[in-house]
């Protein structure tokens, strides 16, 4: 909504999930929030979130991995956990892009949207999250990308000038040879068949790419969690929003076992 904020948005997602978790804030001591659109550019958007929820002490910090975002952040909480650095986090992705979105531009604004969703993580003798893979190769980054920061092109900025820029087709060839292969390193690094998988997460990107991800590995499309038509690409935030809204209506349940795909 009209100055509604990711910080906004995050707050309310990192409510639900604590509420859902039976975690009180004061529990926490990692916050990790994924975003690309943070509300400032300091302090981070994760500090933010501790002052709104009363968190004082505990390392705070923003991951900016764009629509990978979240993976990067769980995968980061999850270190800090296994380490024993951390008993609980509280790990967010949140985006508001369509305040850098252009409106006349069919091929982004028809696809990118708004929103939050959060896990809490803890330190347990179950196994939980059993690996995480991440990569990345920044010879692609013109591919789909915002072109001014604070160091670069401020003035389009100033100018309200600059918005996402993609080259859909080319992202689209990338994403579905990447999540393949991704798909086939993490099955092997934890011994598992295809079969082994019991739902599918995947980064809404758009239909296509999760339809190619599901064919990769064999899944039927009732198995593959899809919120895309709802939401829209909401980068940072999709995957928890996805697995929020399969754990609340009773499909994924404990012990499943969940492939989360994200480029």
């Amino acid at each position: 909504a009209e100055g509604e904020t990711t910080c906004d948005l995050a707050e309310a997602a990192a409510r639900n999930a604590l509420e859902a978790a039976g975690v009180t804030a004061a529990e926490i001591d990692l916050v990790i929030v994924a975003t690309t659109t943070a509300d400032k550019i300091f302090p981070s958007t994760a500090c933010l979130i501790q002052k709104r929820l009363g968190i004082h002490g505990s390392a705070a910090f923003d991951v900016q991995a764009v629509c990978s975002g979240f993976i990067y952040a769980i995968t980061v909480a999850d270190k800090f956990i296994t380490t024993g650095s951390a008993k609980k986090a509280l790990v967010i992705g949140a985006e508001t892009l369509s305040r850098i979105t252009n409106w006349e531009d069919r091929g982004t604004c028809v696809l990118f949207g708004d929103g939050a969703g959060a896990v809490v993580l803890e330190a347990s003798d179950e196994p939980g999250i059993l690996s995480t893979h991440l990569h990345a190769d920044g010879s692609y980054d013109e591919l789909l990308h915002f072109p001014a920061g604070i160091s670069t092109n401020y003035e389009w900025v100033k100018q309200g000038k600059a918005y996402m820029e993609m080259q859909g087709n080319e992202v689209f060839k990338m994403a579905v040879r990447t999540l393949g292969r991704i798909v086939d390193e993490t099955l092997a690094a934890n011994n598992m068949d295809k079969s082994d998988i019991d739902w599918l997460v995947p980064h809404q990107a758009n239909i296509r790419i999760i339809n190619a991800t599901a064919k990769k590995l064999n899944m039927p499309m009732d198995k593959v969690v899809v919120t895309v038509g709802e939401h829209g690409n909401t980068s940072a935030a999709s995957v928890p929003l996805a697995l929020d809204v399969a754990v609340r209506d009773g499909r994924i349940k404990k012990n499943d076992k969940i492939g989360r795909a994200h480029v």
